[in-house]
């Protein structure tokens, strides 16, 4: 925050972002990059260096119901992929590979597609 302020103020006197780069890297640390986003909010007329708000985070979809209505739709067909669960529950993949890993404790088993036979060798 406090450099925000320091960018605003040479912004005021007229310094250019690499002069007043220049002039913060004395006192501590700040990024050229940082100096340069500053400069440009200023031109474009912002004033505030409060950070402008953020949206808030949205809800999880991890909820008891849709916990069981994975489980439900896993029973009724284990070979369902986790877009097809997602698209069906309207949640994020994240969200269902949450639920079936975490919450169901499932884990994708390796098949093998070829199996071997030990008994006899043919070489």
């Amino acid at each position: 925050m406090e450099q925000r302020v320091n960018i605003k103020f040479c912004f005021k006197l007229g310094r250019t972002a690499t002069e007043t780069h220049e002039m913060l890297v004395k006192l501590d640390a700040v990024s050229k990059k940082c100096v340069l986003e500053w400069f440009k909010r200023f031109r474009d007329g912002k004033e505030d260096v409060e950070d402008e708000p953020r949206s808030v985070r949205p809800p999880t979809r991890t909820t008891p119901d849709n916990i069981e209505r994975v489980r439900r739709m896993l029973a009724d067909d284990r070979r369902l992929s986790l877009r097809m669960i997602a698209e069906e529950l309207k949640i994020s993949l994240d969200s269902v590979s949450n639920i079936i890993h975490e919450h169901l404790q499932k884990r994708k088993k390796k098949v093998c597609a070829f199996p071997t036979s030990r008994g006899s060798s043919n070489v």
